[in-house]
């Protein structure tokens, strides 16, 4: 058993991010037998479930003739529109159903203000609008957490940037993780989070 100063934080593992799903991440699935047995070894665990509204300002589908991940302005940043994906109460936004959710302590549900993206499980992305789960584990003496899920180079990466500014030890499982890596996206991520003092481990 870990520390009990240390979370397990397992980013977004629903169906529309593992194959046959809306946003498919390239052997998304194959992570979750690692991620259930990882459970075992927290004292502390979280999920964080994407949940769009169906007229989400990130979906290609509402901006007529944007195509699905191209840039555009919003007024926090540039913004990615992506495909329809993890609509509130959809099939596609449920939890994969070989998760194991029971071990799971909190449900963080991100993304379910229309004006607003949300990568990381920490702050929607204009950084400053809060998901309530740094207070969360401030309240249960954490001070380390260890990321999982989908997909690295976005949820997981963005995740782990703001746990390093809120002064978490932070380290990435790689290996229980699958990348997007959209146009060298894994790579920028990865440098990213290095600078930031991320661990990233096998």
């Amino acid at each position: 058993m870990r520390s009990t100063d240390e979370a397990l934080i397992v980013i977004d593992v629903q169906n529309d991010f593992c194959p046959g799903g809306a946003l498919a991440v390239a052997g998304g699935d194959e992570i979750i037998a690692r991620i259930n047995a990882l459970m075992a070894e927290f004292c502390s665990i979280v999920l964080t479930q994407d949940w769009h509204p169906a007229n989400h300002s990130s979906f290609a589908a509402n901006h007529p003739g944007a195509a699905a991940f191209s840039l555009t302005d919003m007024p926090y940043g540039p913004q990615v529109l992506w495909p329809t994906h993890c609509v509130q109460g959809s099939h596609g936004a449920q939890f994969h159903p070989d998760l194991h959710t029971d071990p799971a302590h909190l449900v963080i549900r991100k993304g379910f203000r229309t004006g607003i993206d949300s990568y990381s499980a920490f702050f929607e992305n204009d950084k400053t609008t809060a998901t309530g789960l740094h207070g969360y584990l401030q309240e249960r003496g954490i001070r380390r957490v260890t990321l999982v899920g989908l997909a690295t180079d976005y949820c997981v990466a963005y995740s782990a940037l703001d746990a390093a500014r809120l002064g978490y030890g932070v380290t990435v499982l790689e290996g229980a993780c699958r990348a997007i890596d959209l146009n060298g996206s894994l790579a920028t991520a990865k440098a990213d989070t290095l600078a930031a003092g991320v661990v990233w481990a096998a």
